[in-house]
């Protein structure tokens, strides 16, 4: 039996961007499903059975794809069937930058719920601020080298919080159907620029250091990094390199009004936190 409530299902709840969004909705008082692995609401994408109870009451998703595309249509198509009205896709600035067989779970998310008959709208970002202390480069900066093959071509690194309130503002608004968002920081720097910040508000000595290619990909390998993660980093590597994500993207200024958070308050705020100690 299904209970209409008209909740949000919000999927990948415990990561960076749907854990600040579970707490944004929530503090406008809207009523919230926050669904993972081990969320308050159990859902797994290769286990079906999880899916109707995640759904049931839901009329919007926030759609965090797996890696792997294979149940992305069903459960958009199983979403909307259940009453999904609206999507809000997370996807990744310059996806169609790369090469098709890269970020095929966030592509698949995109024409998902472009063919669902519901509402939708997809959110681009750049790579997020808390890449930097919350998981893809945490360690190595703690360990005081960060290694990249990025060169000088800079990155509008955009902040996991602003993020999530966009995402909410599209979940909870009209006005939105079928656009996609570029979603930035106000400016961009190079990450040797952005390890220069960092180790400032740290107050300790963090070098970057620069990589080709092939000496990147030999070092992920020789950490264990899955071959296919691999192969997704010098993809999203070779669209930066090509300058596709430099520009600043206006898509938080459309939605919310204001600003994106800057980078420099970002570092400040994780490194008065501990993040780089």
């Amino acid at each position: 039996m299904t209970t209409h409530t008209d909740a949000i299902l919000v999927l990948g709840s415990t990561g960076k961007t749907g854990r600040r969004l579970v707490s944004a909705l929530r503090a406008a008082d809207r009523p919230v499903r926050a669904a993972s692995r081990s969320g308050e609401v159990r859902f797994d994408w290769f286990d079906r059975e999880t899916w109707a109870t995640a759904l049931d009451g839901a009329a919007a998703v926030y759609l965090v794809a797996p890696g792997d595309p294979a149940p992305v249509r069903p459960f958009v198509e199983q979403a909307a069937q259940a009453g999904v009205r609206r999507f809000v896709a997370l996807s990744g600035r310059g996806i169609d930058q790369v090469p098709a067989g890269f970020f095929r779970g966030m592509a698949a998310a995109e024409r998902a719920v472009r063919d669902s008959g519901a509402e939708w709208t997809v959110i681009r970002p750049n790579n997020f601020s808390q890449n930097f202390d919350e998981d893809l480069w945490h360690a190595p900066l703690r360990a005081g080298r960060l290694a990249l093959p990025i060169g000088s071509v800079p990155e509008p690194f955009v902040d996991a919080q602003d993020i999530a309130d966009v995402a909410a503002v599209l979940l909870t608004s009209d006005g939105h159907h079928g656009r996609v968002y570029d979603l930035s920081g106000p400016r961009a720097l190079t990450f040797g620029a952005a390890v220069e910040t960092i180790a400032g508000a740290a107050g300790r000595a963090i070098r970057y250091e620069e990589l080709t290619p092939r000496e990147y990909r030999a070092e992920l390998l020789a950490e264990g990094v899955p071959e296919e993660a691999v192969g997704e980093l010098d993809a999203m590597f070779a669209a930066m390199r090509a300058g596709h994500l430099a520009e600043p993207g206006d898509g938080v200024r459309r939605v919310l009004g204001r600003e994106p958070a800057d980078f420099g308050a970002y570092a400040s705020r994780a490194a008065a936190a501990g993040a780089w100690s």
